[in-house]
């Protein structure tokens, strides 16, 4: 393993501060310094990690010449704006979901990677969850056979949630359940056609003129037979936190549990009927990951604090994934690849959800993805 040390500064501490003791047991990382404008959490979160420098303006971070890479964990619409204005002072940049809620912002992340050579990787979960990891698994073995169906779900109840979320499309903020379907094959999605069901209610509505209780959306994956179903909801739908997977081959198909701890559902083909079914619990895959921070998979970040994000308590960890998302950006910029997903991959998961609201305001019409987003 290479002993090269990227310097990287941590921007947004609420989420973000899950990510410091991380990157500081990385052997590739210096955890050098953390980005946040409350004066106040700034200092409380730099004291308990003892981080060496501490930023209020985001501009003054970019300034300084120390400093690699950015990881940005910042509110939604903050992050097209602030991974360009890292790409263009020359830091490669991390970003948490989703990469932007326009197209265009997609198209200037894309475009300013290719320009300058920086490396941007949108920071998606679900594709380094254990669950995702198991299935992976199953497929590059061979055992699920050929696949035959994709779907994945993502809901839920945002009501209480501040700033930008009242009446946020669903499909804007669709990378965990579109991320999966097209990373198990490295597929890219070709088009969209995308159906709003139910309303909410009408002081939600007025935020961004999106109607829609839940979007369901079937997406084209480009040179192959396959589709891919997604379902999403964030307001006036019950249904407990779910983010899921199903995956459905001729050998073998994954069911993701319909109830948070139990145990997930494995399927068969050819055996007696009451054998076709098995539910099984997932490895942990901490093995992958060097040993200094194997144990953020299941313990660590989450036992710091009484007071865990809500991602945590309502996201079971992400799956362990969040070492994984570290391990896998500073390897590739240790390395001098691309990470993955890339700015193109990350461009094409994000807008297959912007391109599905899109459908949905549309009555389902087929939209088709950006030409930049299909290759690279």
């Amino acid at each position: 393993m290479s002993t090269r040390k990227i310097n990287v500064a941590i921007i947004g501490l609420g989420f973000g501060a899950e990510f410091i003791p991380i990157y500081q047991a990385h052997p590739n990382a210096n955890l050098v310094a953390v980005c946040q404008r409350n004066k106040k959490k700034l200092d409380a979160v730099a004291d308990a990690f003892e981080v060496p420098k501490r930023y209020e303006s985001y501009d003054e971070l970019l300034d300084d010449p120390e400093i690699d890479a950015v990881h940005i964990n910042t509110p939604i619409p903050d992050h097209a704006e602030q991974s360009i204005k890292a790409l263009e002072a020359g830091k490669h940049v991390a970003c948490t979901v989703p990469m932007a809620t326009s197209i265009a912002d997609c198209r200037r992340i894309v475009d300013l990677t290719k320009k300058t050579g920086l490396s941007y990787m949108m920071m998606e979960t679900v594709v380094y969850a254990r669950e995702y990891l198991y299935i992976k698994e199953l497929y590059d073995t061979g055992k699920l056979g050929k696949l035959q169906f994709l779907q994945a779900s993502h809901q839920q109840d945002m009501d209480g949630w501040p700033n930008y979320w009242p009446g946020l499309p669903p499909m804007w903020y669709a990378t965990h359940c579109v991320g999966p379907m097209l990373a198990l094959t490295d597929a890219a999605a070709e088009y969209v056609s995308c159906f709003g069901s139910g309303t909410i209610r009408p002081e939600l509505v007025k935020h961004y003129g999106s109607p829609f209780a839940v979007e369901t959306a079937h997406v084209k994956l480009k040179d192959s037979d396959l589709t891919a179903r997604i379902i999403r909801s964030l307001f006036d739908t019950a249904r407990q936190y779910r983010e899921s997977i199903d995956v459905y081959g001729s050998k073998q198909s994954f069911e993701w549990t319909l109830i948070e701890h139990e145990p997930h559902v494995l399927h068969t083909a050819k055996k007696p009927e009451p054998k076709i079914p098995k539910k099984i619990q997932v490895p942990d895959f901490a093995k992958r990951l060097p040993k200094e921070i194997r144990k953020f998979t299941t313990k660590g970040v989450y036992d710091l604090g009484k007071k865990t994000h809500l991602s945590f308590t309502q996201g079971a960890g992400h799956g362990g994934s969040h070492p994984h998302l570290v391990h896998e950006f500073l390897s590739a910029l240790v390395e001098g690849r691309d990470p993955a997903p890339n700015a193109v991959k990350s461009a094409n998961w994000t807008c297959v959800g912007l391109c599905a609201h899109e459908s949905a305001l549309k009555g389902g019409k087929i939209v088709h993805l950006p030409k930049f987003t299909l290759s690279g």
